[in-house]
């Protein structure tokens, strides 16, 4: 197996930083997930060239289960934000992933309320997106004020 040869390094980024960690975790590949990480000194906030971590790639695409095999692991920032201030939950609301939601607000390290780099919260982008199920799941949370305006003055409701 290639990851077994002498010489290859599962954690050497490409051009764009991305590593095969990363590249797993962004199509899904579980099994390859799972193999990259019981293999020592896996990197699971190793960012990319737009400040990425596996986890935020694996949110983005909407992968529950391979974003829970990373959360299993303790080590990894939950809450991490990319270089314009996105973070995993951010994803999971953009795109109306609801499950991959879920799993990231049982977590007591991601912040419901922080803003991207534009001023927008995970909750302004759900529904700005319609996203129904995870408007629902967000204002679940008493954290969580549908009335804040962001920057441009406007409330996510």
């Amino acid at each position: 197996m290639l990851l077994e040869r002498d010489g290859v390094n599962p954690n050497k980024p490409g051009s764009d930083g991305r590593t095969p960690l990363w590249c797993a975790t962004w199509n899904g590949h579980a099994g390859v997930v799972k193999m990259l990480l019981e293999r020592e000194g896996a990197a699971l906030d190793q960012l990319d060239n737009d400040g990425r971590t596996p986890r935020w790639g694996a949110t983005w695409s909407g992968h529950e289960g391979v974003v829970k095999m990373l959360l299993e692991r303790g080590e990894a920032n939950p809450d991490r934000p990319d270089n314009d201030g996105r973070t995993p939950l951010w994803c999971a609301s953009w795109k109306g992933h609801e499950g991959v939601a879920q799993v990231l607000l049982e977590r007591d390290e991601v912040n419901l309320n922080k803003r991207d780099n534009y001023g927008r919260t995970p909750l302004c982008y759900a529904a700005l997106h319609g996203h129904t199920a995870v408007v629902k799941l967000l204002l679940a949370h008493d954290v969580v004020n549908p009335s804040k305006p962001h920057t441009l003055g406007r409330t996510p409701l």
